[in-house]
């Protein structure tokens, strides 16, 4: 039964300088921190909360996913630098975390010597703030100072503080930039890139920076060298200086799109183009070597190199019309490179084959590339960590979703392999199986989806069932182990599905492709496909089945619930997109134009309007009672996409759960207890919805 809920406002009322459109009675609530916005949201979180934390579930799994997320046996992931592995690290003790470091060979021990760099509990409680790590940068290649990242509540923006790692203290009259979306990136030691991003004139329309300086230490921002300017219709342009052993080249990155680069050369206060096309990649130098990752196919004198492979020529010969090119690697149909990266004289990549992964290196021999297959355990999910640009040895990751991370240290020179740890084995796996299939989509099109089974499942269509997808921006999901899901979900008589559907990268660009702008339904219909499947394999059935998805996926999930809600029992919308008319407004949202569309030209309206939530959904249907999360300081997919969602689907008469962390950013948590909460909330619901 619905429960009727009205909160809709008069249209045209002005809130906290915010006009309500006629069409739209509830844009107030895309002010983020607007009085009124943030009593509805506060608001909407008691009554939520309420109905989740009351179900038996919801202690449990709150009190063993935080003392999963929390334990000491989880594995510390290496990043190798200068020599040693450093760290961060968060506990139930440092609950912001901690940066570390230590030797190699102390990170082999089962206790590592862990050295503290910096404590960022003891540093926000020093200075007051809200601190969540947002990374660092280290000047290459003596590793003296870096740029540390400190964000605000989460959020994208974030301060950069010039740290000094031999006295341990942020540098005084270092350089230093307030909060916000600006770039900095090391050139020496006395100067850097800096795109500064602190008003609309030096932004683009997405909110990133337009230009690139030359700072010079010791001199105020605002005279920083201009040597580059972008336009404003641009996602965003930067600065950055890579390095090819002890040689390096000044390079500038243009984005006019969210998947278009143009790369220019700057030297002697010139910039030169560097030729590639403006979809490929750039992923990596070495011994002189440029690699590019092809998204189409490249024609340069009488040969086409084909979409999706690897090739590779002389850096200086990327300046003229005709590179001096060599293919790497070429994907076949049902395979795609998932990631590239470089030792210092190999060439690491990951490749998929069906969403499974293995591993080849690369040689160059002055003459020739040279190719082997890496011993890499198979059947799972393998994924570079960290390499060494001194050496041939690297770190990667091993996992499946039964099978628990394992790290490895390699020698890519000669094959050899180490497991240094592992994690525990968080659930009981005895009798679970993972087995993959297909599902046919709307247009033909074969769908494939791994199942992974509880012990003791029978195919009577009563199983309670999630079902995992993303479909966007050539993000490829692969098999994982999450002590989470498997003590949340699979322990408690769940069946687990994770579906690999169309505008991911799990076949190459042209998987990604086939669900860009005006195709972008045929990503809806794939997982209505694969939930239609999993219906008539008797796994579940339609009181038995509901979806999850974030971001992206929250889009993904938000338009199937709409146009397919006989499907479905529960609906997990995280961090969503659901305004397709105003998302390219809000925040970051015009950087994913090419991903979507421009709702503002007439013709692609016309498609985005048949599938966006917001627009489509309706008082007459019946939907089921889905559960929307958000944060306050999401600062890169607005949360009054899913406030506004929430706000007229109440006012339509349908129940609906909503919960928005006031902190969190985009990943909707700004540290592991606020992780397990809301995990707790999430499981809670589906077993609630699902399991009975």
């Amino acid at each position: 039964m619905k429960k009727a809920c009205s909160v809709a406002m008069a249209a045209g009322l002005a809130v906290s300088g915010v006009v309500m459109a006629e069409d739209d009675p509830f844009l107030w609530l895309e002010e983020v921190e607007g009085e009124k916005a943030l009593e509805w949201a506060e608001g909407q979180n008691e009554r939520s909360l309420d109905y989740l934390k009351s179900k038996p579930q919801f202690e449990p799994i709150h009190d063993r996913v935080l003392e999963i997320l929390t334990s000491d046996d989880r594995i510390a992931y290496p990043s190798l630098m200068g020599g040693e592995v450093y760290n961060f690290w968060r506990d139930g003790t440092h609950v912001r975390g901690i940066w570390r470091k230590t030797s190699r060979e102390s990170y082999r021990s089962d206790s590592p010597e862990w050295d503290v760099i910096i404590d960022l509990d003891q540093l926000a409680e020093e200075e007051g703030e809200n601190w969540v790590w947002a990374g660092s940068s280290c000047r290459y290649p003596d590793y003296d100072r870096c740029l540390v990242g400190l964000s605000i509540g989460g959020a994208d923006a974030a301060v950069r503080r010039e740290f000094d790692l031999e006295s341990r203290t942020f540098v005084e009259d270092g350089y230093v930039l307030p909060e916000s979306k600006s770039q900095i990136a090391w050139r020496d030691r006395d100067s850097v890139f800096l795109g500064p991003a602190f008003n609309d004139e030096e932004m683009t329309d997405s909110g990133y920076p337009r230009t690139v300086r030359i700072w010079e230490r010791g001199t105020p921002p605002e005279d920083a060298e201009l040597v580059y300017e972008g336009e404003r219709g641009d996602v965003s342009v930067s600065g950055m200086r890579i390095w090819d052993g002890d040689d390096y080249y000044d390079m500038i990155v243009r984005a006019p799109g969210f998947f278009t680069r143009h790369y220019y050369h700057y030297t002697d206060g010139e910039v030169s183009r560097i030729n590639v096309p403006e979809d490929a990649s750039i992923v990596g130098l070495i011994n002189g070597q440029l690699l590019v990752d092809l998204k189409s196919d490249w024609t340069v004198g009488e040969t086409t190199f084909r979409q999706g492979a690897l090739v590779a020529g002389p850096m200086e010969s990327f300046e003229s019309e005709s590179p001096e090119l060599s293919v790497l690697y070429q994907p076949g149909e049902r395979s795609s490179i998932a990631g590239v990266s470089t030792t210092e004289s190999s060439v690491l990549v990951n490749v998929l084959d069906n969403v499974v992964s293995r591993l080849e290196r690369f040689t160059h021999d002055g003459d020739q590339w040279h190719s082997e297959s890496l011993s890499v355990p198979d059947m799972g999910s393998v994924s570079v960590v960290s390499t060494d640009d001194r050496s041939d040895r690297f770190f990667y990751n091993y996992t499946g979703f039964l099978t628990p991370s394992t790290l490895f240290e390699a020698n890519a020179a000669n094959n050899s392999h180490e497991e240094v740890r592992s994690e525990p084995s968080w659930f009981d796996a005895e009798g679970m199986v993972v087995e993959q299939y297909e599902a046919e989509s709307a247009d033909g099109e074969r769908i494939p989806y791994f199942v992974v089974k509880p012990a003791g499942f029978e195919a009577d269509g009563s199983n309670p069932t999630l079902l995992s997808a993303y479909g966007g921006f050539e993000i490829s999901r692969t098999p994982f182990y999450s002590g989470v899901i498997g003590t949340s979900w699979l322990e408690r008589d769940g069946v687990y599905v994770l579906a690999n559907i169309r505008g991911g990268g799990e076949f190459g660009p042209r998987w990604h492709q086939a669900a860009l702008q005006e195709n972008r339904q045929r990503a809806f219909d794939d997982l209505i496909a694969v939930a239609e499947d999993l219906i008539e394999r008797d796994i579940t059935s339609p009181d038995h089945l509901g979806i999850q998805g974030g971001s992206n996926g929250g889009l993904l999930v938000g338009a199937v619930m709409v146009q397919r809600p006989d499907l479905l029992n529960a609906v997990v919308c995280q961090v969503p997109l659901l305004d397709m008319k105003r998302y390219h407004k809000l925040l970051a949202g015009a950087s994913w134009m090419a991903e979507y569309g421009d709702p503002d030209d007439p013709e692609q309206w016309a498609y985005i309007k048949e599938y966006s939530p917001y627009q489509n959904v309706s008082a007459d249907a019946d939907y089921p009672k889905a559960f929307f999360t958000t944060s306050t300081r999401d600062d890169r997919v607005h949360p009054g996409h899913a406030r506004k969602m929430v706000a007229k689907m109440l006012d339509q008469g349908h129940d609906v759960l909503y919960y928005e962390n006031i902190e969190g950013g985009h990943g909707g948590a700004a540290n592991l207890e606020q992780q397990a909460y809301i995990s707790a909330l999430m499981y809670s619901y589906l077993h609630d919805r699902l399991a009975e």
